[in-house]
């Protein structure tokens, strides 16, 4: 009995997806629950298991784009592995094979660039001091170039065509011909390579491509900085990372603090918090709070929900649960859906300042920069302290001005002194 592999549905509204990765061969024997496929869409990568034990057939190639639905393969369950196409193949006489036929042509003589149908000058051709120096570095006869500038003047340009036809005509492996009043070794000329690649978008790029268009121009998008200094919050994860760590099994890094900072300043300004939809606002009296992590496909948010509820503890295990499952191919369509705020760290890609773009329909992202010492004023003294670029991206038409800054000064009031969060206030 075969059973159909196809591609299963992980959403409404996506149609299609790519097979990225075929994790078996053609005839392998498969295991039920044994992974045979990474499948990428425009939001996410996840792998599909086999339903059965038995013999695969592979229908459809890697990089193929198919509909949800589609039959990518079979799972023959009576079958064996003997008897798969590339066992079979082994078993067959070599005679089976038709020889490969070899045809053999001439080699194309190397010609000079239109020396028959230039005359030869008179005189010494007047060159431009950029030519000659060009010409003298490569040891080119001029007598073989055909000239295009005015007065029939050699250009620039006409002898990187010449260099670039006469290295196209040469047979790998062999030298220039030689040329009459060319003096020197010619063998170490080298014309450098122009190689141009071209690769389709995969759907997870085009997707961020074209969220990205649609919050340049579907919003009234400004941005607005501050800075934090973070001595304070250095200086205490300092003082407990071990003990953190001891207890909870998770380090302690800077994000949980931004993230319990952000929630008490979303609490108050509640319009950071919304979404337009149409002619309305919609607030939020919950906070699902994205985090922008880096993947080798693209950027990837997801979502901590009821960050509000979260201990640091439990804030720092959902982020390292997240970048496993990222790591893993295992991030599912519904752990990118549903936040009302974004927070990106662009310092751990060591960037000083940025103007994070919005993660539509929310209508504010804030964003993290490295950890810098500068010399700072405080209290009329200036001293060298660990500080740290903010900013906030903002849609005007929903965010006024004064409730971004206040935003961003409440994130800098909790970060600077962490005891704010614990004690809310």
């Amino acid at each position: 009995m075969k059973i159909d592999v196809t591609v299963p549905g992980v959403g409404e509204s996506i149609k299609e997806a790519i097979l990225a990765e075929w994790y078996k061969k053609d005839g392998d024997s498969i295991k039920k629950d044994e992974t045979l496929f990474a499948l990428e869409t425009d939001k996410v990568t996840l792998e599909v298991e086999a339903e059965a034990e038995g013999v695969l057939k592979i229908l459809v190639q890697e990089g193929e784009t198919v509909e949800i639905g589609a039959v990518v393969g079979t799972i023959d369950t009576e079958g064996s592995a003997v008897d798969s196409p590339a066992k079979v193949e082994k078993t067959q006489p070599a005679a089976v094979k038709a020889p490969k036929q070899v045809v053999e042509t001439e080699p194309i003589p190397a010609q000079p660039v239109a020396v028959a149908t230039v005359p030869q000058p008179t005189g010494e051709p007047l060159l431009s001091p950029s030519v000659r120096r060009l010409v003298a570095q490569k040891q080119v006869n001029i007598n073989e170039i055909v000239p295009t500038g005015p007065g029939d003047r050699i250009t620039k340009g006409d002898v990187l065509a010449y260099l670039e036809h006469r290295a196209d005509v040469s047979e790998p492996g062999e030298k220039p011909p030689a040329k009459a009043g060319v003096t020197g070794d010619t063998s170490s000329i080298s014309v450098p390579s122009e190689t141009v690649v071209r690769k389709p978008m995969s759907p997870i790029r085009r997707r961020i491509a074209e969220r990205l268009l649609e919050a340049k121009h579907g919003t009234a998008m400004l941005t607005t900085f501050n800075e934090i200094d973070m001595s304070q919050a250095m200086a205490m994860r300092s003082r407990y990372k071990d003990a953190f760590k001891e207890r909870h099994q998770v380090g302690l890094g800077f994000m949980s603090f931004f993230i319990q900072a952000s929630v008490q300043a979303l609490k108050e300004l509640p319009a950071i918090n919304a979404f337009i939809e149409g002619q309305e606002m919609v607030y939020h009296e919950y906070y699902h709070l994205g985090v922008a992590v880096g993947s080798p496909k693209g950027l990837v948010v997801p979502v901590i929900r009821h960050a509000d509820r979260l201990s640091f503890a439990g804030t720092e295990q959902a982020i390292v649960d997240y970048v496993v499952k990222i790591k893993e191919n295992r991030l599912e369509l519904a752990d990118m859906q549903g936040g009302t705020f974004t927070i990106t760290n662009g310092g751990v890609f060591g960037s000083l300042l940025s103007t994070p773009i919005l993660n539509t329909p929310q209508s504010a992202i804030l964003g993290m920069h490295k950890i810098e010492k500068r010399a700072v004023v405080v209290d009329d003294e200036i001293v060298i302290r660990p500080m740290m670029y903010v900013a906030l991206s903002y849609d005007h038409r929903i965010v006024d001005g004064k409730d971004a800054v206040t935003f961003l000064k409440r994130i800098k009031e909790c970060v600077e002194n962490p005891e704010r969060i614990l004690m809310e206030i």
